[in-house]
């Protein structure tokens, strides 16, 4: 069955950087391409970054420049790499990816950014 397993969240002072990862089994994982989403108390789930199979990648706006969404195929692995975060970061994060006709959901993770 498909998993998707996040790690790396935590606390973290403004202007610092955290990574996260999500490790996916129970699929060929290289030809899917993979999300990271995050959604904040009280609003709605946001797209952070996608990449393709191919490696190809797609940001918001709130985090280009900061944020970086990548992949290990020999490790089944997504990263979301985050620098100079800000408070309004804060969010749990999920990775999802979609394998038709279903959407697979991690099942998140937190990201504290506070001083």
């Amino acid at each position: 069955q498909v998993q998707l397993v996040e790690s790396g969240g935590g606390l973290v002072q403004p202007g610092g950087s955290l990574r996260l990862s999500c490790a996916a089994s129970g699929m060929r994982f290289s030809i899917y391409a993979m999300g990271w989403y995050r959604q904040a108390p009280g609003k709605q789930r946001e797209l952070v970054a996608t990449i393709t199979s191919s490696s190809a990648t797609n940001y918001a706006d709130s985090v280009k420049g900061r944020f970086t969404i990548s992949r290990d195929n020999a490790k089944n692995t997504v990263y979301l790499q985050m620098n100079s975060l800000r408070p309004e970061d804060t969010a749990v994060y999920f990775c999802n990816m979609l394998i038709v006709p279903t959407l697979y959901w991690g099942q998140g993770i937190q990201v504290t950014v506070s001083s």
